[in-house]
């Protein structure tokens, strides 16, 4: 079994005892629902943008805990102070350290900055988790979904109003994609071996069909990673751990935006 097939037997878990607690009507009534969502895909493209896309997390299966101190309102305040495009907050605890109550809190302190649930999304019931608790878009990682359940996603993501990111990794799982998908992103770590390598995007760029918007993810760590990237055609770049290992990530931030300009 590997890793990602662990986190994905536990999710399964999490989901039906998350069930039995809130129902799909209770999570309804959040006033988020009520709430005009923020365009990651329109962010990534508006002129002069810098396309990162800062994470926050406090751990990951593969490097263990990696900021313990970390507050999720005052660091993703900083990154949208530095000048970001997005926010990614991870909302898995046992492998991420990551919470929902993190994702509202990144929300309430940045009402207009796009925000993405980063979580292995399985069911319809996450997406109005997701919703709830003031997400702007949900990400599905096609590895763990077939063809059908991917499309069932992306739709009731939709319907809720939420933008969809599809996370691939091989050529393979781009023929999972379909027309309603806002924007494909390439995990250039492996979710089976945790091998991480920038070519992976690189290669596969050449392969996503131009009507979704391309993003990098994983193993971004220097500006000479985003000058590869942009010229291979990617808009956006979602950066974490760079960040969220040093003691102040959004200082850290700042610093590797500014050596973009």
């Amino acid at each position: 079994m590997t890793i990602l097939d662990e986190i994905n037997n536990h999710k399964r878990r999490e989901i039906e005892e998350a069930k039995a607690k809130i129902s799909i009507q209770q999570l309804m009534l959040s006033s988020y629902f009520k709430r005009k969502t923020n365009s990651l895909k329109a962010a990534l493209l508006k002129e002069g943008a810098s396309g990162i896309i800062a994470e926050f997390k406090t751990k990951s299966p593969s490097k263990g805990v990696i900021n313990a101190d970390a507050e999720v309102s005052e660091t993703t305040a900083g990154y949208v102070a530095a000048g970001v495009s997005g926010i990614s907050v991870l909302t898995d605890s046992r492998y991420f350290g990551g919470s929902l109550e993190n994702l509202a809190k990144a929300r309430q302190a940045n009402p207009n900055t796009p925000i993405l649930r980063k979580d292995f999304m399985l069911d319809p019931y996450q997406i109005y988790e997701a919703k709830a608790h003031g997400a702007d878009l949900i990400l599905l990682i096609a590895e763990s979904l077939s063809k059908e359940l991917l499309l069932e996603l992306t739709l009731k993501a939709k319907e809720l109003g939420l933008e969809v990111l599809v996370e691939i990794h091989s050529e393979e799982e781009l023929a999972k994609l379909n027309p309603y998908v806002d924007i494909v992103g390439v995990n250039n770590r492996d979710l089976r071996t945790f091998v991480v390598d920038v070519e992976t995007s690189v290669r596969l760029s050449k392969l996503i069909p131009e009507q979704f918007v391309k993003i990098s993810e994983s193993g971004i760590s220097n500006p000479k990673n985003i000058a590869k990237l942009s010229d291979a055609g990617f808009k956006g770049y979602l950066i974490g751990e760079t960040f969220m290992k040093t003691a102040d990530p959004a200082k850290a931030c700042a610093e590797f935006i500014n050596s973009l300009k």
